[in-house]
């Protein structure tokens, strides 16, 4: 049973939500979402709360669809989240238990609504969670994301409901001017800071148990087991084979192809029932290959310089699609085959020299056979121009074929996924000018978090069980 309702905020804005109810009489514990994609869409998943017995209030953020006022990114999810929660908690229909739940930027609503009112969340579930206006636009080692933030924001920045994204020339510069008219923050979004101030030293405050389910594909996966690791109350991290749409190409693989799978219902009751105490991970390896608590040794091995030298030129940069050559670019690789499993993120530390003021380095880890090749990860940073650099990629799950050896590209560019470095100094919101590098690779070498085969296997079936009842130790 579905019912459209009115939730007031502080400042009188009416924020437009909508409650499905379990059949019967309640009143039952309570799931909260709020989504800047039209609330009409998680029908589905609501339904699926009501259907294991949870009331599910999914509100439309301010500014958006059947909500008032206007939406500016970011801006007023804590405030109104806080609003929301007293709403929902004081409702016939609720028993007073509410869980705050959400996916992308629906999960900084859930995770900045907990921050607001720690003591009256029962629990917070998230998903590949894009956590904030500096944690989506520069990657933790700095370097900028052009493609994906100037894709969403030309999509759903400034605009009550969403439309196509309109095609933009990644090539212009400023970068501020690559959307006109710009959309309310997007000029601002380029000089957030990358680690938000007002979240990241709270989070040791957060009380409320913490599910964080996220990709090793998805490109805030490093944010995600940041946020669990950080989180100060119980906290599980779930990162599957998947990027950041989850398992949706492929049902019934861990998440049952939809957000509210048995993963997410038995997380929610054994929160209810007893909290399910205790900080633990679980990570996939391969797409079909289980799953591991992460216990992996380090292991450091040099790397071949087979070709050390190129210039990281601008106007030419290095692109970010996989395949082919690219004179931009530095090509690394292990002497001898690597045999094991990797069970996090691997670092590639390198000694290099460069002209420019600041330098971007990108980092692309492959393994290859004498027949096949696959992408292990991109590690990014944005540093000093000479001397030792390492670069982490985001966690990784894999089993390396057994004959495989490990190649690195490095390169200064990584190009529409990344914004370009002029290499003027310029900051990369005021470039006008670009100036091609030349750089070098002195000496690098992989760390790699390796595993024995198999070790600690749970079964992809088992992961409704183990994420909860085995990881309570």
């Amino acid at each position: 049973m579905s019912t459209d309702l009115t939730v007031p905020a502080r400042d009188g804005c009416a924020l437009a939500a909508t409650l499905t109810r379990p059949a019967g009489r309640g009143p039952w514990p309570a799931v909260v979402v709020r989504t800047p994609y039209d609330r009409g869409r998680l029908a589905g998943e609501a339904h699926g709360w009501a259907a294991r017995g949870f009331a599910c209030l999914v509100l439309d953020v301010r500014g958006r669809y059947g909500s008032g006022g206007r939406f500016r990114p970011y801006t007023h999810e804590e405030d109104d989240g806080a609003d929301v929660l007293d709403h929902a908690r004081t409702a016939p229909w609720c028993d007073g238990r509410v869980l705050l739940a959400g996916a992308s930027y629906g999960a900084h609503c859930a995770v900045r609504t907990a921050l607001a009112r720690p003591g009256d969340v029962a629990g917070v579930l998230v998903a590949v969670p894009a956590l904030g206006a500096g944690e989506t636009v520069r990657e933790p080692g700095g370097a900028a994301r052009l493609a994906c933030r100037a894709g969403w924001w030309a999509e759903h920045g400034g605009r009550r409901r969403s439309a196509p994204a309109r095609p933009v020339d990644p090539t212009t510069l400023p970068l501020p001017d690559l959307l006109r008219p710009r959309p309310p923050g997007w000029a601002a979004l380029w000089r957030a800071p990358r680690r938000d101030p007002a979240l990241w030293p709270r989070l040791v405050t957060a009380r409320p148990p913490l599910l964080a389910v996220g990709g090793t594909a998805d490109p805030f996966a490093a944010d995600t087991r940041e946020l669990a690791r950080a989180w100060g109350g119980p906290a599980r991290l779930l990162l599957g084979p998947w990027g950041h749409g989850l398992d949706a190409p492929h049902p019934g693989r861990a998440l049952a192809g939809r957000r509210v799978g048995e993963v997410y219902a038995r997380w929610a009751r054994a929160v209810l029932d007893d909290g399910a105490g205790g900080h633990r991970e679980l990570l996939a390896v391969d797409a079909d290959g289980g799953w591991r608590h992460p216990r992996p040794h380090r292991r450091r091995i040099e790397l071949r310089l087979a070709d050390a030298a190129f210039t990281a030129d601008p106007a030419d940069p290095f692109p970010s699609a996989p395949g082919g050559d690219h004179p931009g670019r530095a090509l690394l690789e292990t002497v001898a085959p690597v045999r094991g499993e990797l069970h996090g993120s691997v670092g590639v530390e390198l000694d290099v020299t460069s002209e420019a003021p600041d330098a971007d380095w990108y980092a692309r880890v492959w393994w290859a056979t004498p027949t096949r090749r696959g992408v292990i990860g991109t590690a990014v940073r944005r540093t000093t121009p000479r001397g030792p650099v390492r670069l982490d990629t985001p966690p990784v799950g894999l089993v390396l074929p057994p004959d495989a050896r490990l190649v690195v590209e490095v390169a200064g560019h990584h190009f529409p996924a990344h914004a370009r470095n002029p290499h003027t100094g310029a900051d990369h919101a005021d470039a006008r000018t670009l100036r091609p590098d030349r750089r070098s690779v002195r000496a690098a070498a992989l760390h790699l978090p390796l595993a024995a085969p198999a070790a600690g296997t749970v079964p992809a079936s088992a992961v409704p069980a183990s994420v909860i009842e085995e990881t309570a130790a």
